[in-house]
């Protein structure tokens, strides 16, 4: 089993009916952590991904209960002491949470914004290298 830390564009990306991120998820392959914050930012983008997805509020609910199902929200407060560090490396202040948690986890980020590869210190994986990884 892979241990990652997952980004907000990866679970996101769940709420689509193609999502090939929710079937890694699911497949019992992978082992996924968040920080907790990015609850609170799926309930404030709730009716853009119903949008875009073509979701009604019952589906919507639906995948929710799956991203709760298969990832481990974190609170800030288990990794704040990262948030320097990933705040030194981040290409993006965005992604400071995701880059400290992985440094707290010892994990590699599963992300598909390869700016983030631009700093060395935490291994980011994309979708496509991990279904590589998984075959």
């Amino acid at each position: 089993m892979i241990t990652l830390v997952a980004d907000a564009n990866i679970i996101f990306s769940f709420f689509s009916p193609k999502s090939k991120a929710r079937e890694i998820a699911i497949s019992g392959e992978v082992k996924l952590y968040s920080p907790k914050f990015l609850l609170k930012e799926l309930d404030e983008h709730k009716d853009e991904v119903k949008e875009k997805f073509g979701l009604n509020e019952t589906q919507f609910q639906l995948v929710l209960e799956l991203v709760k199902a298969v990832v481990e929200f974190i609170p800030l407060e288990d990794f704040k002491e990262f948030i320097e560090e990933a705040s030194r490396i981040s290409p993006d202040k965005d992604d400071i949470q995701y880059l400290a948690l992985s440094l707290k986890l010892g994990t590699p980020l599963w992300s598909n914004d390869n700016r983030l590869k631009q700093q060395l210190r935490v291994k980011i994986v994309s979708t496509k290298e991990l279904i590589e990884i998984l075959k």
